[in-house]
């Protein structure tokens, strides 16, 4: 369904990014940030259901500011290999990658951003700092409790699971504190990356509610 291409950030970095376009016209555009494991299939997988939904999906591939074209899988070397780039996270560069994704999507109506993982990070911080957005959706954002004194500008939903080893809930009762006017959800027994199906922790029951959520959520705020 979708297609590979480059972006063109403000500072002139060049990086890929999948694009998802649905049939007929569009209800909007939606920047997907991946997790550390890169754009790979599920995060394509997700720009194409956006699709199927009526929305055009960009998914920048972030990690191209250090590594070009990173994307794997779920295995323990996978994982370890993708978390050896953690220290090469830059929040400014990834908000200007996102920026030059919201630029793709000029024209096709309402837009918003959602992110899993690193990318509810990413989502959080949009919702922040990059105006005109109309929601933004954060997955399972790890690095949200440092960011939680910042004030989104537009309506933001955010999901934890409840046995999330890296999101306790002590930080996600104390965001849930800092940004009362979101909408947080939390779901019982669900560790971290409960959404996606090509892992261990993916939780069908949690990650069905979830995306119900979600996408009712940009039904209702991405007018």
């Amino acid at each position: 369904m979708g297609k590979q291409f480059k972006l063109t950030t403000a500072d002139q970095h060049t990086l890929g990014a999948y694009r998802a376009d649905p049939q007929g016209t569009p209800k909007g555009g939606l920047v997907v940030v991946q997790e550390i494991f890169g754009v790979n299939h599920h995060i394509r997988a997700v720009c194409d259901r956006l699709a199927a939904l009526g929305y055009v999906a960009v998914a920048p591939a972030v990690f191209d500011r250090f590594v070009r074209d990173f994307e794997c899988g779920y295995t323990p070397d996978e994982i370890a290999h993708a978390r050896s780039y953690l220290g090469n996270l830059n929040w400014d560069h990834m908000v200007a990658d996102m920026a030059a994704a919201l630029g793709e999507l000029k024209g096709v109506g309402p837009q918003g951003v959602i992110g899993f993982c690193m990318g509810g990070t990413a989502a959080f911080l949009a919702a922040c700092r990059l105006p005109g957005l109309k929601a933004a959706v954060a997955f399972y954002g790890g690095m949200i409790g440092k960011f939680a004194d910042e004030k989104p500008k537009c309506p933001l939903q955010m999901h934890f699971g409840e046995k999330d080893e890296g999101i306790p809930m002590d930080v996600v009762a104390a965001i849930r504190a800092k940004q009362p006017q979101a909408e947080t959800c939390v779901y019982a027994g669900a560790p971290h990356g409960f959404y996606c199906d090509e892992r261990a922790s993916f939780r069908k029951e949690a990650a069905d509610l979830a995306w119900s959520r979600a996408t009712e959520f940009l039904g209702k705020h991405m007018k």
